[in-house]
């Protein structure tokens, strides 16, 4: 299994087409609006527990609004951290995007009303489309992992998608890099992914991490 281990590849760069949207096609939908320069919402907050996606997302908008469009579309994750002088900037850059006619989103772990930031700040996180997300549930991971086998033309059995999100880490970019890399696995040493391979796997890789 060593050799699974050196072929897993970190997980390709977010996007807002690899991102599984579950119950969060609207705000997709919205992001994507965004970086087209279509709709008329200009103003977006998304917030949520970790791993319910607001990180891929706005790494993803980033991505679709590289070149002409990137300066008129700001992302900032993550305001629950700022400091004092960062919600102050902030701040200032959503009344200037307002009055360019760019774009803000922005994401944070609570509703703007319940985030620990000064009440300027937290109006303005207001002001436009404001979206929970929500994380995959379990039907929806596998739902996922059929889908991408499928395209690598890949037969999952119920017991090997059950021990994957049993066992292996749970966010999804991590769970698309393992099923790459035994898929890499299985055709090298001529084994079809079953529950042995993925437990044999995994156990390496526990092993070997730090």
């Amino acid at each position: 299994m060593q050799q699974l281990l050196l072929q897993l590849a970190p997980p390709p760069a977010p996007t807002l087409d690899n991102f599984v949207p579950g119950r969060n096609g609207a705000p997709l939908q919205a992001l994507r609006d965004i970086a087209r320069g279509a709709g008329a919402e200009r103003f977006v907050y998304l917030w949520g527990e970790p791993g319910s996606g607001r990180t891929h997302l706005l790494r993803g908008l980033a991505h679709a609004v590289e070149g002409a469009a990137a300066g008129k579309v700001i992302a900032v994750d993550d305001v629950q951290n700022l400091a004092a002088d960062e919600q102050i900037e902030l701040f200032d850059r959503y009344n200037r995007v307002r009055t360019a006619g760019g774009a803000l989103v922005a994401s944070g772990d609570a509703a703007p009303a319940k985030l620990g930031l000064r009440a300027d700040l937290r109006s303005r996180l207001a002001w436009g489309l404001a979206f929970q997300l929500h994380p995959l549930s379990d039907a929806e991971k596998t739902a996922a992992l059929r889908e991408h086998a499928r395209g690598r033309a890949l037969d999952l059995g119920e017991d090997v998608i059950t021990y994957l999100l049993k066992h292996a880490r749970r966010d999804m970019a991590s769970l698309i890099g393992i099923l790459d890399a035994l898929d890499r696995c299985s055709l090298e040493q001529k084994r079809a992914i079953t529950l042995p391979l993925v437990r044999d796997a995994l156990e390496s890789m526990k092993k070997e991490s730090p």
